[in-house]
């Protein structure tokens, strides 16, 4: 395997790899030498620069750099809020079960019966009519499992 293959395939495993480097045209990401146009963080970063210190417009810099103009603004507040590390992919929607709260998974708990298999459509309905809450079955079937399993 070659360095080159090697790098994109960190890069893909990362979630750093530009899916569409052949829409870069940057003169200096042509060459092959430093600049990587498969390396999405350098090309955003780059696309920044360029508009911050060479003057051209945010949409000249997005076209130039293959990317479109609401990437620029969104790669723009990412950098201002968290500098480079703003620039890494973020992982997307809530980041835990955010409607299981300990209310919700009290009324769950009390009308499980322990031993039996766990009607996950029921409890939805029992949340709903209690709390007024929506919850999905699959949460509720996931978060017993974890509860299981410690």
């Amino acid at each position: 395997m070659s360095k080159f293959t090697t790098k994109i395939e960190r890069l893909r495993q990362a979630g750093t790899l530009n899916p569409r480097p052949q829409r870069v045209l940057a003169a200096w990401f042509q060459t092959g030498g430093f600049f990587d146009a498969n390396d999405l963080v350098q090309v955003k970063y780059e696309m920044l620069r360029h508009a911050q210190q060479d003057g051209v417009t945010k949409a000249e810099a997005a076209s130039l750099f293959g990317l479109s103009r609401p990437t620029y603004y969104q790669a723009e507040a990412a950098f201002e809020r968290d500098g480079i590390a703003g620039l890494l992919p973020q992982p997307r929607g809530p980041k835990s079960a955010h409607k299981l709260t300990p209310e919700v998974m009290a009324v769950i708990e009390a009308h499980h019966l322990s031993g039996a298999p766990l009607q996950a459509r029921e409890m939805t309905k029992i949340v709903r009519a209690q709390l007024g809450i929506t919850v999905h079955p699959r949460s509720i079937e996931r978060a017993m499992a974890r509860k299981k399993k410690r």
